[in-house]
């Protein structure tokens, strides 16, 4: 398993120093690695569980260190940080197989401070059972803070907003492992007929109620050398996302477009909604990421895409008014799919602040490319008010063109969707937390 702890330094160095999500960065190192199915799941429960638990395992550093943290390089920091995971949450590898594997790590990366890994180690082994852990008394932001390994700042910001047992209902949810949900491609093959065959390759699968085309996967590794998969059989999306194309509800022979499309997940739903007929046209500011939806597209059997190179910021005179449905999934926080990007917890707030300006002026952009009578769609994947119904207010306000319209079709939280909006929650309903608005273009 030597191999498993080198590929999940790499990745983790790749993640906290370098700034790659985590999905991309581990998904990277995996397909160059010839790691089995048990290395694999090694390294991928140690990128995970180090990152999720970051400000845990820094508060141990701390509590075990002469050397103040901020003195001790992040490799080091980092390979202490695999190594108190494992002798503190995974139960699968023996303490002495933590300690032993993490110094000899240690040694091919910073060879001098091997002997100070190990002291540190084998001092967290003897005394794992009697660590203190930051308890309420010290303040409900640091215990939430170090508990659940959050920004501070981010904490104290949802304390007030939902309050201590909404908001520890909040983290713990997100402190689960994401369930895997595929998108059947309809297509391609029916949900059931895809469900027997994925059933007959030993996968285990049902289907979800929420969403028509939604399975639950469990227990598929490597799932880009499923043979299913490559035959463009279902495309891997959760089903908050998949609500999007439902809100949609395009029929046949429309024009859509998507104004910010990678990696295509919406794009390719709303297209085979529509039965591979009319047009699609998909746009991204990233020529790389049109690559990816091309492929998508190819492997799904879409013809009705059309990519192109435009930055949503900026206007298309020629796209005005031409469109029957515009979907704007914008750039956000993230906060609702921590659970997939654990990353995200540890935001500043500068990276943020900005956020609701870049976002209404996509959304002024987008609605000015939607037909009369046509729809747009503005979506998003946090749960931040001032990123959501905030923006969807003020745009209602400053133009008389759009009114929010009943969601039907879907059942999700009734009340919201009569409003014209829905906002999910992890802690609430199961999946990933969204925002999603129907805007009708009445004049």
């Amino acid at each position: 398993m030597e191999e498993s702890r080198m590929i999940a330094y790499n990745t983790l160095y790749d993640i906290e120093v370098r700034g790659q999500y985590s999905n991309i960065a581990l998904g990277k190192s995996l397909r160059e690695s010839s790691l089995s199915d048990a290395e694999r799941g090694l390294a991928t429960e140690i990128v995970y569980g180090v990152v999720e638990n970051r400000y845990f395992l820094e508060y141990v550093i701390k509590n075990f260190s002469s050397i103040k943290l901020s003195k001790i390089s992040p490799s080091v920091k980092l390979i202490l940080k695999i190594g108190i995971y494992q002798i503190l949450m995974l139960d699968g590898v023996k303490d002495f197989a933590a300690v032993n594997e993490s110094v000899e790590l240690c040694k091919k990366i910073s060879k001098k401070s091997s002997g100070f890994v190990n002291a540190i180690l084998r001092n967290v082994a003897r005394n794992k059972d009697s660590i203190k852990r930051p308890s309420r008394a010290d303040g409900v932001v640091e215990y939430f803070s170090v508990e659940y390994s959050y920004e501070p700042w981010i904490i104290e910001k949802w304390l007030k907003r939902y309050g201590v047992d909404f908001l520890e209902d909040m983290l713990k949810a997100n402190a689960q492992r994401p369930e895997l949900y595929v998108r059947t491609n309809t297509l391609r093959i029916s949900r059931e007929s895809l469900v027997e065959e994925l059933r007959k390759t030993g996968i285990e699968c049902s289907e979800c109620d929420v969403v028509p085309e939604a399975i639950l996967i469990g227990g598929m590794k490597n799932i880009e050398s499923n043979e299913l998969f490559r035959r463009g059989c279902f495309f891997i999306q959760d089903i908050s996302s998949m609500l999007i194309g439902h809100v949609a509800s395009p029929v046949k022979g429309m024009r859509v477009l998507d104004v910010c499309s990678a990696p295509g997940g919406k794009t390719t739903h709303i297209a085979t909604l529509m039965e591979n007929t009319g047009e699609v046209t998909a746009r991204d500011v990233h020529k790389h990421k049109l690559r990816l939806i091309n492929d998508n597209a190819k492997r799904l059997g879409l013809t009705n895409i059309k990519t192109q190179l435009q930055d949503a910021l900026i206007l298309d005179k020629e796209s005005i008014g031409s469109f029957d449905i515009v979907l704007a999934d914008v750039p956000c926080s993230g906060f609702g799919i921590i659970r997939r990007k654990p990353e995200i917890k540890y935001k500043q707030k500068s990276e943020v602040e900005c956020l609701p300006q870049l976002q209404k002026a996509i959304l002024e952009n987008a609605s000015r490319y939607v037909k009369k009578g046509g729809l747009l769609i503005y979506s998003t994947c946090t749960i931040e008010d001032e990123e959501n119904i905030e923006i969807i207010r003020a745009f209602i306000e400053e133009s008389d063109d759009y009114k929010l319209e009943s969601i039907e079709g879907i059942d999700v939280d009734r009340k919201s969707q009569e409003s014209g909006y829905i906002q999910t929650y992890p802690n609430v309903h199961g999946m990933d937390g969204f925002f999603i608005a129907k805007l009708r273009k009445v004049r």
